[in-house]
């Protein structure tokens, strides 16, 4: 079994994957903004409250066993080893006070202590935590998906076990190299060889396809889809998606995880495709609506940012551009499949999540080039097929397992504690059913004649959402 090596961190790398931790981190209260503004109002805190607890759950089981199963030693092609990196153990440590105070009292110099764990030339320190934001925001991601009707307690035991039996293993196949952390890493990155820099299949086909299937077990919103249920606050929508493409460049350059070349290009693709699925989306609006929204560009700019997350390393510019269009165009119709299809995913999580990480994970097969990173052509650029069939084979599986898995999850939870909001609790709102909350205090705006006019045409705007 491979244990870190100790030695001296790179201070730059080091500088650039703390930032980009932060980064990361951040996407969450992002996308809590972004999620609580496509709510009604009576439902936003709670939507908020989903992606702040999955902050403060998930870390607590990654700093217990969760980077363990996802970076120990591969185990049956299955999992880490549980117990290599339990409670971070082997994790901590530096040139700590005490280290130099023994090193000045036999005579070393201070700057010849060296006792931090690498990954590469990071301390282990850093790797894990970035690692750990990714868990955070994967758990997230899903919540869109049963706004409104699912209650807090289930999501708080859904958030312990998906994480536990989805995310840490699917986790371990995709991004656990050999010699990482462990002599043996997961299938899918040794094995299969499936290109997947920074979360295409981990986070956002895993992701999407839980949605998909917590959404059918949970059932519809009570209304859905007769009765409107339009976002309350377009402005937090886009504040959002802002702060998501802002914190998505730690995702993905910061992926690189080193201050190089691959960082750049990481950068540089995530920006371009970005753009792309931005100006696509509206168009696709254009055309089929006759005009184009602001709903309708922010979920643009997530629609690029989750297809490139695979692929920003294996294609060129022109390659982003391609990818940035198809799955701007693609998830901006596919958002639309659960009035067909009759599933309440009630944020698109499936059309923007799911469709967009298979996108993005399966064209790295068909415009992947051998100028980029990754150093991989697809079938454009003379690869064959040989890199699309390992893409497919890495997306469905990820697909199949989460699907299963997620599947069983739902049902224990549905049959033991119960899944759904009550009726009345339902009706009443999920802020006030929940949490004992309310996000707009508007009696609050009382007070005189003016006050109480933008109070009442306030509460009237609030009983429509």
């Amino acid at each position: 079994m491979a244990y870190p090596v100790m030695g001296v961190p790179d201070t730059g790398d080091t500088a650039w994957m703390l930032a980009s931790a932060a980064l990361v981190l951040l996407m969450t209260p992002g996308l809590a903004f972004f999620y609580g503004g496509m709510v009604r109002a009576k439902n936003v805190l709670n939507m908020i409250m989903m992606s702040v607890t999955a902050m403060g759950i998930v870390t607590v089981l990654w700093a217990l066993y969760g980077f363990s199963f996802a970076f120990g030693d591969d185990k049956g092609g299955v999992i880490g080893d549980p117990g290599q990196y339990l409670g971070l153990k082997g994790v901590i440590g530096g040139n700590g006070a005490a280290a130099v105070a023994a090193d000045a009292a036999s005579g070393t110099e201070a700057s010849d202590a060296v006792n931090i764990p690498l990954f590469g030339t990071l301390p282990l320190s850093v790797f894990v935590v970035f690692q750990l934001m990714f868990a955070i925001i994967t758990v997230a991601l899903v919540s869109g998906a049963v706004a409104d009707r699912m209650k807090f307690s289930a999501w708080a035991a859904f958030t312990v076990l998906w994480s536990t039996i989805v995310y840490f293993p699917v986790a371990h196949w995709v991004f656990a190299f050999d010699g990482y952390t462990g002599e043996h890493g997961g299938w899918i990155a040794n094995k299969l060889k499936a290109i997947d820099f920074a979360g295409g299949t981990a986070v956002h086909i895993n992701a999407g396809v839980a949605g998909l299937v917590l959404a059918i077990i949970l059932g519809k919103r009570r209304g859905w889809p007769k009765t409107a249920m339009r976002p309350h606050n377009l402005p937090f929508v886009m504040l959002g998606a802002g702060l998501l493409w802002f914190g998505w460049y730690g995702f993905n350059a910061g992926s690189a995880t080193s201050s190089n070349g691959t960082a750049g290009t990481t950068f540089l693709t995530t920006t371009v495709a970005t753009a792309a699925a931005m100006l696509a989306w509206l168009v696709v609006e254009v055309i089929r609506d006759g005009h184009a929204t602001s709903l309708g560009g922010a979920s643009g700019v997530v629609a690029g940012l989750v297809a490139i997350t695979p692929s920003c390393s294996s294609v060129n510019v022109l390659g982003a551009l391609i990818i940035g269009v198809v799955a701007g165009a693609i998830c901006a119709l596919a958002v639309g499949l659960k009035f067909k299809l009759g599933f309440d995913d009630s944020l698109d999580v499936v059309g923007v999540h799911l469709v967009g990480g298979l996108i993005g994970t399966l064209m790295v097969g068909l415009v992947a080039t051998h100028q980029a990173p990754a150093a991989v052509d697809g079938l454009f650029y003379g690869g064959g097929v040989d890199q699309l069939w390992r893409q497919a084979v890495g997306a469905f599986a990820v697909l199949g397992y989460s699907a299963v898995a997620t599947a069983i999850i739902a049902l224990i939870i549905k049959y033991t504690i119960g899944l759904r909001i009550d009726p009345e609790g339902e009706a009443e709102g999920a802020d006030e059913s929940q949490h004992a909350e309310s996000a707009y205090d508007f009696a609050a705006l009382g007070g005189s004649s003016g006050s109480s006019a933008l109070s009442q045409s306030t509460v009237a705007v609030g009983k429509e959402g």
